[in-house]
C-alpha cells in the first residue's frame, strides 16, 4: 500500500497526511508542505483544518446538550432564536437542522458556490469570530422548502445549531465543543483556531489562485464555527471515532440514533443521518470536509474498527489518494 501511496502522492503533489487503523495496527504518513513559504514539511502530528468534518462534532455538541435536557431532537430553532433570523419557518427543529431536512435558506449554498478559489463570504472574514456574529450572514434568506420535506445540504443550518447550543448552555459554542466533545474524547490537538494566528505544528491552507499557491487567510472566517473550521490531527479523527462508539461523548443509544439514516443522498453515494454521513448500504460512517485549502475525509468502520483518514492542506489534494484507498 504505501509504494501505491506514495505514487499517487508523489504525480499529485500530495500535502498532507494518509493514517489507516486496522487489525491493531496503524500506518501514518505526511507528505508536503505545512508552510509553503518557510518549506515546513508536513508531519504525522501536524493539525490540519478540515473544513465540514466539523459538523460531526457540533451535532455531538447539540446532542450532549439533549442528554442533559436542555434541547430535544424536536425543539424548534424559533423557541431559541426569538425574534432573530425571522425568515426561518416556525415549524423547523433541531432534528431537521442535524438531518439536513430544515429546508432554509443557505448563506453558503454549495450547489451555488462552486469555485472554491472565489472570495464568496459577504463581510470581511475577521468579522466573523464568534457565533452570534453570524447573525446579519444568516439572515436574508427564505426557506427553500417546508421542512422535513427532503434532503438539502445546509451550512446555515449548523451555524443556527451553534446558536442554539450556546444560548440554551450559556457557554460559547468553541469552548462547549471543547468541554462535550474534545475532552472526553481525549483530543488533546483539536481546537477552533484563528486562521490568522494558527500557532506550532499546523498547517496554513493553500490554494491556486491566478496559476500561484496562496494561503486561504481571505477566503473563510477566521475562526471556524458550527459548519467548519475545526482544526485537528490524523491521530485526534481516530480517537474520536474510538470515543464515539465507546460511548464516551454520548451514550451509546444517541450514537445510534445518530448513525440511522435519515435521508438516501443518490447524489453523493451515501446516505445522512444526525451529522454524520453514511455509506449508502453498509454501516461505515463519515466525516467529510472541502473547501478553500482543505481537503478530508474519513472513513470508520464501527463492526471491525477500521479507520481511513485522508487530510490535506490543499482544496482538492486529498481526493486522489481516497479513491486510491477506496474510501
Amino acid at each position: 500500500m504505501e509504494d501505491g501511496l506514495d505514487v499517487v502522492a508523489r504525480d499529485t503533489g500530495f500535502s498532507g497526511v494518509v493514517r489507516v487503523d486496522r487489525d491493531g495496527q496503524v500506518f501514518a504518513k505526511a507528505y508536503g508542505l505545512a508552510h509553503r513559504g518557510y518549506g515546513i514539511a508536513n508531519t504525522v502530528d501536524t493539525r490540519f483544518a478540515i473544513a465540514s468534518g466539523c459538523k460531526g462534532f457540533t451535532a455531538l455538541t447539540v446532542v450532549s446538550l439533549m442528554e442533559q435536557g436542555l434541547l430535544t431532537l424536536s425543539t424548534t430553532a424559533r423557541e431559541v432564536l426569538g425574534e432573530d433570523l425571522p425568515l426561518i419557518d416556525a415549524a423547523v427543529t433541531v432534528e431537521h437542522l442535524l438531518a439536513h431536512r430544515s429546508g432554509i435558506g443557505d448563506y453558503f449554498d454549495e450547489d451555488v458556490v462552486t469555485d472554491l478559489s472565489a472570495y464568496v463570504l459577504p463581510v470581511p472574514v475577521q468579522c466573523l469570530l464568534d457565533i452570534e456574529q453570524y447573525l446579519p450572514v444568516l439572515d436574508g434568506y427564505p426557506q427553500k422548502f417546508p421542512p422535513g420535506e427532503r434532503f438539502s445540504y445546509c451550512n446555515s443550518g449548523f451555524v443556527v445549531l451553534a446558536l442554539i447550543a450556546e444560548r440554551v448552555s450559556g457557554v460559547p459554542f468553541h469552548d462547549l465543543v471543547r468541554q462535550r466533545v474534545c475532552e472526553p474524547a481525549g483530543l488533546v490537538d483539536t481546537d477552533f483556531l484563528r486562521s490568522d494566528s494558527l500557532g506550532e505544528r499546523t498547517a496554513v491552507g493553500y490554494l491556486q489562485v491566478d496559476g500561484e499557491w496562496r494561503t486561504n487567510v481571505f477566503h473563510l472566517p477566521i475562526r471556524g464555527g458550527g459548519d467548519g473550521g475545526i482544526y485537528t490531527t490524523a491521530a485526534d479523527v481516530t480517537a474520536l471515532w474510538r470515543a464515539l462508539f465507546a460511548g464516551r461523548i454520548v451514550s451509546p443509544d444517541r450514537v445510534a440514533e445518530m448513525v440511522r439514516p435519515r435521508s438516501d443522498v443518490p447524489a453523493e453515494s451515501m446516505r445522512y443521518g444526525l451529522g454524520f454521513w453514511l455509506h449508502e448500504t453498509g454501516g461505515a460512517v463519515i466525516l467529510i470536509g472541502g473547501d478553500a485549502g482543505v481537503s478530508f475525509k474519513s472513513v470508520h468502520v464501527p463492526e471491525s474498527g477500521t479507520t481511513h483518514t485522508v487530510i490535506a492542506n490543499t482544496s482538492e489534494g486529498a481526493w486522489p489518494l481516497v479513491r486510491f484507498l477506496g474510501v
